[in-house]
């Protein structure tokens, strides 16, 4: 009797310790994997203007592909944020304008990405990669270049490649 009696009180410390039964629904949500995607980037302003609110605590709760996403000081539903396909063009030595004109891809027009400008972030065109795949490279031993950073650096057809020792424009 005195086992079934501190096995009984046990279960009752457990339940309490580990409080109302909704919260074993929270673990569960938990174990749900996340959706797709990432939840887009707080700018300071919105931080402060964020609703103090929980609306949701896991993506599971929120229609179709939105996720839950802190808006600065709670959580609420958001759309995920959409990176677009190709790559930022190479910064020019120098500083850009320290201000942020978008935080991600979705605020800018058109095929324009959200890309660093060396101090801020702005819309910009992107850097087109140019078709074909680059060559397998031997073995030799030279002076480490980095001649190009993406393909648009490239004249004509001419990819920019990653060698053993930095990067260079090459034939495809």
């Amino acid at each position: 009797m005195a086992a079934r009696v501190s096995c009984s009180l046990f279960a009752v410390l457990l339940c309490l310790a580990r409080g109302p039964v909704t919260g074993a629904v929270d673990l569960d949500k938990e174990l749900l994997p996340a959706k797709p995607g990432m939840c887009p980037r707080n700018n300071v302003e919105e931080a402060m203007m964020g609703l103090c609110a929980e609306f949701c605590s896991h993506d599971s709760e929120c229609p179709n592909n939105q996720k839950c996403c802190s808006n600065g000081c709670g959580h609420q539903c958001m759309a995920p944020y959409k990176e677009k396909p190709g790559v930022c063009p190479r910064q020019k030595p120098g500083f850009g304008v320290c201000v942020e004109s978008c935080l991600n891809d979705s605020e800018c027009p058109n095929n324009q990405k959200c890309c660093s400008n060396g101090c801020g972030h702005q819309c910009m065109a992107l850097s087109k990669e140019k078709p074909g795949v680059c060559p397998k490279e031997l073995l030799k031993v030279k002076m480490c270049d980095k001649l190009c950073a993406n393909d648009i650096d490239c004249p004509s057809d001419e990819k920019c490649c990653s060698t053993r020792c930095g990067r260079k424009c090459t034939r495809p």
